[in-house]
Order: C-alpha cells, then structure tokens, then sequence
C-alpha cells in the first residue's frame, strides 16, 4: 500500500487522477475493512492537512460553504451552522461516539453514501450541492443526483468532494433532523427524519421539505406535504401530513436491527416530530442541539 500525506488541493487531485483514493478521518474506510466490507485501496491519499478544506464560510448569496474537510464536531458547535441549518448541527451531534465527531468528516460522510447516514436528510431538505473538483474541472450536484445507491455515488473515480453549499435560510425558517436510537453512542440510524419549515408572520407553514433516512435505498425527500399554496396550512395539518406521506412512501428493508413493518411505523412518527421540532425553532423558540436530547426522543440517558 502507498500512502501519500497531500498539503495542497493539487496535489491531491493529481494523485486521485493517477487511481489513488482520498481519507480524511478514516472513520468509514479503516471500520469497513476491518469488518470485511472491503479491503483497503492500495493506494491512498491523506487530504486532512489541506486548510482549503477545512473552511466554513458565507456565500454572496447569504447562504453557507462548508469544506469537505469540516470534522462533525466542528459542524456540532458551530454558531452560525446551530443558528441558522440547525439539523445539519442536531445530525452530526449523534454521528457515532466523540471520538468519531472529532475526526470525521462531512465531506466522508456525505461520500460514502450511505442511506443511513445522518447528515444526508438535512442537507436534502436545504436543498444542498455537493462541488466536486478533479484535475478536469469542477461541477456542482444536488444531493439527489449524488446519491445512486447504497454507497455509490455518480463522482467519477477522480473527483473529489471539496465543499458542500447550503442555500441561504428565508427568514422564519427553522429545521430540525430526529432519528429512532436504541442507545446513545456508536449508533447508525434505525430511521431518521429531517424537516426545513417556513412560517409567515401568523404562524401558517409557508413551505416544508421532509427528507428520510435508513428506509430506502438512498436518503429521499417526501412528496405531496402541501405548504406553499397546498391546502394544509397549519403546523398540525402540515406534521400530521408529513407523518401518513413518510410512511406510505418509505421502502425499508427488514434486517437485525428492525424489521421493514416496524420502520415504516416509526419513520411517520419521526417526521412529524421533526416538523414540530422546526416549525417551533421557525417561531423563535430555541430548541438546544441535538434535539432528539432536547426533547427526549430515541434512548434514555
């Protein structure tokens, strides 16, 4: 195995272009081949130390990047991440133990493609773009187009993720990601929900994005929750919406953890909670990060 340590983006796109594959924290690479998933690379490059990475900053348009590099923790205990795309901090508090939040990153997560990881929903309902850059060019992707299966994503061998762009926020927005645990630490998803609800200044849902984790093949978004128009109006109609739509459009699979009938149940119940959760963080209500702590959902203490 080679193993070159990258300190600038070119670098490690030279590298990715000549069949070598990116590590960050390692935290998915190193555990899926101890456990048999598959072997390491042969060839790997480190793009830990590359500063460029490792960024959050404003856009011009209000909105947010954060570099792929961005450890969970950091996403965690940001103020401005907490303020304004509160699931994106609420999913990446419950990203395995400390440890793992420490060296894992977004831009891993996000990669690895999962249908269980916890930061996809929220960035599916923020309607988020990947930037993938190779030594070609780059492009950017909505989430939707990123993900194709479980743990395959449409990047090509020699792109690499080196930002997430998040939208800027309408004002009385709030959101918030929930998901169903059975303990408290090094847990993955049995079914998790992200919601982005907009309130107008009498309380009446604007608009409302629901997307779902771990009860399909990739993370989806619920269709047909009204908001914007719709006949359901009211935060009650509206979360009482989402939770019959999560259930009726979710396909999960029956496994160790959960069967498909027992996932489909409580993928409704984790949506409506997290359109309460937001549209009560929409209304000025502080709600502290991870709500599933705050509001005493999922595992006891």
């Amino acid at each position: 195995m080679s193993l070159l340590i990258a300190s600038t983006l070119d670098d490690a796109l030279a590298a990715l272009a000549a069949g070598a594959r990116p590590i960050a924290g390692g935290s998915d690479l190193v555990v899926g081949a101890r456990h048999g998933k598959a072997p390491l690379p042969t060839s790997l490059v480190a793009i830990d130390r590359i500063e460029s990475l490792r960024t959050i900053v404003g856009s011009a348009d209000g909105g947010l990047v954060i570099g792929s590099g961005v450890s969970h923790h950091t996403i965690e205990i940001d103020p401005t991440i907490g303020a304004g795309w509160s699931a994106l901090a609420d999913a990446s508090a419950l990203v395995g133990s400390p440890a793992t939040r420490h060296v894992g990153t977004l831009g891993g997560n996000v990669m690895n493609g999962s249908p269980a990881m916890d930061t996809g929903a929220p960035l599916v309902v923020f309607g988020a773009e990947a930037e993938l850059v190779s030594v070609g060019g780059s492009r950017r992707v909505d989430m939707a187009s990123l993900w194709v299966g479980p743990g395959r994503t449409s990047a090509t061998a020699d792109e690499l993720c080196v930002a997430i762009h998040l939208p800027a926020r309408a004002g009385r927005s709030g959101s918030a990601y929930v998901r169903l645990e059975y303990r408290r630490a090094m847990e993955i998803a049995v079914v998790g929900a992200a919601a982005s609800v907009t309130l107008s200044a009498d309380g009446a849902v604007e608009s409302v994005r629901v997307a779902l984790t771990a009860v399909a093949a990739t993370i989806i978004e619920v269709t047909g929750l009204g908001g914007s128009g719709g006949s359901r109006t009211s935060v009650a109609e509206v979360a009482a919406a989402a939770e019959s739509a999560a259930a009726s459009q979710a396909t999960p699979i029956s496994d160790l953890r959960a069967s498909d009938r027992y996932r489909r149940h409580c993928i409704g119940v984790m949506a409506r909670r997290a359109v309460e959760a937001a549209a009560r963080r929409a209304a000025g209500e502080t709600i502290a990060i991870p709500v599933n702590r705050a509001l005493g959902i999922g595992a006891a203490s």
